[in-house]
C-alpha cells in the first residue's frame, strides 16, 4: 500500500524508543518516551501559496528528522506505525 501525503504534509516512521538507558538499566514498556526523531518515507508536493505557487518541502525521503513529542497524527498501515506531521512540526533534520 502507498501513502501520498498532501500539501506540506511528510510521512514520518519513527525510530524504536530505547530499551535500556545509558546506564544499562532495562526499561519496561510503560516508562519508554515517546520517540522523537524518525525516517522520512514520504512528502507531499508543498504548501500552496496565496498566489498559486508551490513551496517544496525542506526535507526530502530517507531524511532522519526531529519533531516535537505531541506534533503531528499516529497511524498504522499494515502493522507498521507512522506519523504525519506539517512541516512545521518538524524540528531539524540530523545530518550524518
Amino acid at each position: 500500500m502507498k501513502l501520498r501525503p498532501l500539501d506540506d504534509r511528510i510521512v514520518v516512521q519513527p525510530q524504536e524508543a530505547e530499551e535500556k538507558t545509558a546506564g544499562g538499566i532495562v526499561l519496561p514498556d510503560t516508562a519508554k518516551e515517546k520517540p522523537l526523531m524518525g525516517k522520512v518515507i514520504a512528502t507531499g508536493p508543498g504548501k500552496l501559496l496565496d498566489s498559486g505557487k508551490r513551496v517544496e518541502p525542506a526535507v526530502k525521503k530517507n531524511d532522519t528528522v526531529l519533531f516535537g513529542k505531541y506534533g503531528g497524527n499516529d497511524i498504522k498501515i499494515d502493522g507498521v506505525e507512522f506519523k504525519i506531521l506539517h512541516e512545521s512540526d518538524i524540528l531539524g533534520i540530523i545530518e550524518k
